[in-house]
């Protein structure tokens, strides 16, 4: 009596399929890599937004020059209370040149935040780790002498991506 060959696979061609299979999932994971690597992207942005929203709007509270009259009588800094300070050029290292004050929460006027850098753990305030990475430099320039100043805020993610914010402070 003779017994039916069964089908089925050989050897050969089960190590063929294993290889194919293993190349098939490499090509994959490989492209989709690139994918979850930039789906980080966006949360990155939207941190340092946040960051650099929240140091301009702090800057912009502060008045235009340390001569500014911040009495009841509106007085500008080139009119009768002294001339107006020129900021420094922005130093890449953190120093403040133009900072009567010794402290951050103490600054008055927006020369005081030239120069300022912050690093993650002085961003996050009460969440230690929420800006790990990030890095802020704010950068103070005239614009029009004794009437406009520009304040440029760049935000570094741990990406190394800058991101500029940029505003006009007008001595009024």
């Amino acid at each position: 009596m003779r017994y039916k060959q069964e089908d089925g696979f050989t050897l050969i061609e089960l190590i063929a399929g294993i290889v194919i299979i293993a190349i098939v999932t490499l090509v994959v994971t490989a492209g989709l890599g690139q994918l979850f690597r930039q789906s980080v992207d966006p949360w990155q942005q939207i941190r340092a937004t946040e960051v650099g929203q929240s140091l301009m709007n702090e800057i912009m509270a502060r008045r235009f020059d340390e001569n500014s009259n911040v009495g009841n009588q509106y007085v500008r800094c080139s009119e009768g209370s002294g001339s107006c300070t020129t900021p420094a050029p922005c130093p890449s290292d953190g120093s403040t040149p133009n900072a009567e004050e010794a402290q951050r929460k103490q600054f008055d006027d927006v020369d005081d935040y030239n120069g300022l850098k912050l690093t993650g753990a002085q961003l996050s305030g009460s969440s230690p780790n929420r800006y790990n990475g990030f890095e802020a430099l704010v950068c103070v320039a005239e614009k029009e002498a004794n009437k406009l100043k520009r304040i440029t805020v760049t935000v570094t993610t741990p990406q190394d991506e800058s991101i500029e914010f940029s505003s006009v402070k007008g001595n009024w």
